[in-house]
């Protein structure tokens, strides 16, 4: 085998996403200051580019799917091929795409809940965030339809899912109308039974895991009444906090504890310093509590258990204690952390020796939280990119990649074995459809998300559904 001309590379980035999309723009730019050409083919599971942005951030926050927009213009630069409803291991594998390219990026991202490992955990109406979080976001592989039919819900997480969650149970279904929402999504909304969120942290007001503007919105829903606990905020003080973005945040919350109540029809409630221990009920009445030990700080962000339990009468429990990968088959996978094995986006050869002394596979890279695990924020995605394209470019300029041994467009493959696979210019098409259902409502609605895949799959390849 010859190695691959540093100046002339294919490369393969699996997942549209973030991760996947910086990917490709920084790796084409990197190879057009070198003065060489490099062509990328994007493929993605889903029939629609974004990943998260899609389908993992709350319909109502507009100004975070505003990154859509710089989203939009690398891939409508025609410089990256988008593929869409192509799953790598089911239609096309891994090994066949390490044949027709110099190098493989997985940019597979997080969609799977971390798992909360309590009793209770797995009774009736407890719920792991990520797929609520899917259903609101009108994913087209869960159920269209979600139980929102008890009154009283508990939500276990101190960071921005949790908050999202809790907001949109306890927002009223009118005023998301405005949003991309999907109808059926809208409509269960609509019929809630929801009254009272109940939202758990193991920690205390001053190491809480949200962004200012998340808090800021939540003491701004309609109809809404927010609930804290004079008891929660024993090291709360704004002049201690680590950093100016905490120092918001405790303003925020503590001027929450002087609020009068407005007789809301519905309340979110935030506690600080309880550690889930149990989720009650049974198999056959499913959830009807939930126990917590009371926790103290004990110093440097720290605390410890007081022995105090206490318990809440909920119907629902929702767990968004952070994500787990999303595998890649054939590719190596640390169970226990969730990610692609990797070094600095390098993906190790774990089958050959240990873990930890693994080689790692020529021409195979791993970017974004399938990388690095599920933390930062949207923006950490692009530095994170930048390393492993590092990485990418300085093994193509040493001769490490592998020229790729099968000729002939990978369009072809997928056509031969009936892939209905879509390209940007049928997302261009669903895009403008699902506007045109928006602007149906009056100009009311910014968009109406379509659902089932398969319509967006007809629309996105050409056969409009009447």
């Amino acid at each position: 085998m010859t190695s691959s001309n540093p100046q002339n590379l294919r490369v393969a980035i699996v997942g549209a996403g973030p991760a996947g999309i910086y990917a490709g723009n920084i790796l084409t730019n990197a190879v057009a200051d070198a003065g060489g050409t490099v062509a990328i083919d994007l493929f993605e599971s889903l029939p629609a580019p974004y990943g998260l942005i899609r389908y993992g951030v709350a319909p109502d926050h507009p100004r975070i799917k505003g990154i859509v927009n710089s989203l939009h213009e690398m891939l409508d630069a025609g410089t990256t091929r988008f593929i869409g409803n192509v799953e790598v291991g089911r239609d096309i594998s891994l090994a066949e795409l390490q044949e027709r390219y110099d190098a493989v990026i997985l940019a597979t991202g997080a969609i799977r809940d971390a798992a909360l490992d309590i009793a209770g955990i797995d009774l009736l109406r407890s719920f792991g965030a990520a797929d609520f979080v899917a259903w609101y976001d009108g994913h087209p592989d869960v159920p269209t339809e979600w139980p929102l039919d008890q009154r009283e819900v508990a939500v276990i997480g101190n960071g921005n899912v949790a908050l999202d969650v809790a907001r949109v149970l306890a927002k009223h279904a009118v005023d998301l109308r405005p949003t991309e929402i999907a109808d059926n999504v809208l409509a269960g909304l609509e019929s809630s039974a929801v009254t009272d969120v109940h939202v758990f942290g193991r920690r205390g007001p001053g190491d809480i895991k949200f962004t200012p503007i998340e808090l800021r919105e939540l003491g701004e829903v309609p109809d809404v009444d927010i609930v804290v606990h004079d008891e929660d905020f024993v090291d709360a003080d704004p002049a201690n906090a680590a950093n100016n973005q905490l120092k918001v945040m405790l303003r925020i919350l503590n001027s929450w504890r002087t609020r009068e109540s407005t007789g809301a029809s519905r309340r979110l409630h935030l506690h600080f310093y309880h550690s889930p221990v149990e989720v009650l009920g049974s198999q056959e009445s499913g959830v009807t509590g939930i126990r917590f030990e009371r926790n103290e700080p004990v110093g440097d962000g720290r605390v410890q258990g007081t022995g105090e339990f206490r318990e809440f009468a909920v119907q629902q429990v929702y767990r968004a204690v952070g994500y787990y990968g999303t595998p890649v088959i054939d590719a190596p996978f640390d169970v226990r952390a969730g990610v692609v094995s990797n070094v600095e986006g390098r993906v190790k050869d774990a089958a050959v020796t240990g873990a930890d002394d693994a080689p790692t596979i020529p021409g195979l890279y791993a970017t974004g939280w399938i990388k690095r695990g599920p933390v930062g924020l949207i923006g950490h995605t692009k530095s994170d990119a930048m390393e492993t394209i590092a990485h990418l470019v300085a093994d193509a300029d040493a001769g490490r990649l592998t020229a790729p041994t099968v000729d002939g467009d990978v369009l072809e493959l997928l056509d031969e074995r009936e892939v209905a696979f879509t390209t940007w210019d049928g997302w261009l098409a669903l895009d403008a459809h699902e506007r045109e259902l928006g602007a149906a409502h009056q100009h009311t609605r910014e968009r109406v998300k379509v659902v089932p895949r398969d319509e967006q799959v007809q629309i996105s390849r050409g056969a409009l559904v009447p």
